[in-house]
């Protein structure tokens, strides 16, 4: 790994720790009252863990929004493209949920969040408008508003 990705990826993953400290509080921001859900989790988490993975994947996307949002209100943003959106949820995803995959045990809400995200932000993995970083920050809000709705709590 080259010293720039290093410090890139300490970079991430400090960004991480700090909001997740500073988040973990907060619940999740639901769809505003005014605008229906364009995301419905409810009955795609099944089974034992299905409250708990739902749980998670709020708090994960929850995270995932403060902290691209926050990061667009910098100076200098540090995460300019779509590739880095991207790689900044792996890390988060492996990080918070230690090698276990919610998306493999969760195969329908992993595939609707996937469908949704493709629909709301794209796939293009280029430079990052403030439009499209806003898109994207709202996304991640949406989803942790389903997920936290599918949790029950």
């Amino acid at each position: 790994m080259s010293e720039k990705a290093r410090h890139y990826a300490a970079a991430v993953l400090g960004a991480i720790a700090v909001l997740s400290l500073a988040t973990r509080s907060r619940a999740p921001t639901p769809a505003p009252d005014d605008k229906p859900a364009r995301l419905v989790l409810a009955g795609k988490f099944i089974g034992p863990t299905a409250s708990s993975d739902a749980a998670a994947v709020s708090a994960l996307c929850d995270e995932l929004a403060r902290i691209i949002q926050e990061d667009g209100q910098s100076k200098e943003p540090r995460l300019k493209t779509g590739i880095q959106f991207d790689d900044l949820r792996i890390t988060a995803r492996d990080m918070r949920m230690q090698g276990e995959s919610i998306g493999d045990r969760q195969p329908k809400a992993r595939d609707e969040i996937c469908h949704f995200l493709n629909e709301a932000v794209g796939i293009s993995g280029g430079p990052i408008s403030p439009e499209q970083r806003a898109k994207w920050v709202d996304a991640f809000f949406e989803i942790a508003g389903a997920a936290s709705r599918a949790s029950g709590k």
